[in-house]
């Protein structure tokens, strides 16, 4: 509909209407042949009915009149043209981020709002605000072309990334984790990838996001609580997966142009191939994480790195650089958790207790919360 329309306002709104339609009618009538063709033409008779209301619509409303419904596109390029429309530089990279969830992976803005830990009024002024853009800005809804495209690509990935983190392991309060969500993300980055085959970063996360999910089954135990990588059970990671995902980084690494995504994919690699916690080759890990930080020298690249470190040369090394970033990760939990790790390793258990307790406060997360309380527990 955005497509049809040219306006994301009208769509959506379009859109939600016939959903409710179809609500109303179809547990009468029953579900159509063709569902999807039935809501389009439910929100084009919708969007016709707006459009005479507001003469600012005159043309696209005389267009939309004459003409039958235009020819489908495949929902892969309806789907990537959106994705680079809620990708347009002239957005703010949040609003970059809540519109595509919004749009492209449909979460409502309550949830957006919790992944983001802000007020849902606060969030929905930036998703009215980031659309009210792309109509005052007249950014075109199409996938860029020529010498536009490769610069557009980093806020895509970027986007996407976000994405899949999202739904691997949810900020919000109210899920631990949604696959779909996940599976989605890339499902959308391997699009891109089959728009821009030669581009070894967009490749690289694609690889990233398989070799994560490929030890999904293994994540959670039947009861929902995190099971943590050193007891996850490796025989129910997908081998298949992980076999594709190390020729598919390798094909990238050939490419000869190396970035963070296969990085990060590099470091999944090698956990993946440890064939148990005990053999894995923790200074490759950290030789990546130093290579890592030469491209993106980020507080959370160094608190990863830390871990990966406090296997290499203990624990008291470790926490030395994790206390280095205090200032700029006093409001991230995943900080106090690993810093209660360490000074568990150390004996310091008071220390321990009182950096799980600050964890816990700043978690939202239903399965991380239940993790940092068994351990307080414990």
């Amino acid at each position: 509909m955005v497509r049809l329309i040219g306006n994301f306002d009208i769509a959506e709104e379009v859109v939600q209407d016939s959903l409710l339609v179809a609500l109303e009618k179809w547990p009468v009538l029953g579900i159509p042949d063709n569902p999807g063709a039935w809501l389009m033409t439910a929100a084009r008779r919708r969007a016709i009915d707006l459009l005479r209301r507001d003469q600012r619509y005159a043309e696209k409303l005389a267009l939309l009149e004459r003409s039958t419904m235009p020819p489908e596109a495949s929902e892969a390029d309806d789907r990537l043209r959106l994705i680079f429309t809620c990708c347009h530089p002239a957005l703010a990279q949040e609003a970059q981020v809540a519109l595509t969830l919004r749009a492209v992976a449909g979460f409502t803005t309550q949830e957006i709002a919790a992944a983001f830990l802000v007020s849902e009024p606060t969030m929905a002024q930036r998703i009215v605000r980031a659309k009210r853009k792309i109509v005052e800005a007249n950014i075109p809804y199409r996938v860029p072309q020529g010498a536009e495209l490769v610069p557009r690509v980093d806020a895509v990935l970027a986007v996407l990334y976000l994405m899949f983190n999202e739904g691997y392991l949810s900020r919000g309060p109210q899920v631990a984790s949604r696959r779909d969500i996940a599976e989605d993300a890339m499902w959308l980055a391997s699009l891109v990838a089959r728009l821009l085959p030669e581009q070894a970063e967009v490749l690289g996360l694609v690889v990233l996001m398989r070799l994560h999910l490929a030890r999904s089954r293994a994540r959670f135990d039947s009861a929902g609580e995190i099971v943590l990588l050193p007891e996850q059970d490796r025989a129910l990671w997908d081998s298949a997966a992980i076999a594709d995902g190390v020729e598919a980084l390798n094909r990238a690494a050939a490419m000869g142009a190396p970035g963070p995504y296969q990085l990060q994919a590099a470091i999944a690699a090698v956990h993946a191939g440890a064939r148990s916690w005990r053999e894995t080759d923790w200074s490759q890990i950290v030789a990546l994480y130093d290579a890592l930080l030469r491209l993106t020298d980020t507080p959370v690249v160094r608190l990863n790195r830390a871990v990966a470190l406090s296997h290499v040369s203990g624990p008291r090394v470790a926490l030395g650089e994790v206390n280095e970033l205090a200032i700029s990760l006093g409001a991230y939990h995943l900080f106090h958790a690993t810093r209660a790790e360490l000074l568990d390793e150390l004996g310091e258990t008071t220390l321990a207790r009182e950096a799980r307790i600050r964890a816990l406060e700043l978690c939202q997360n239903p399965a991380e919360r239940s993790l940092l309380e068994r351990k307080l527990s414990a």
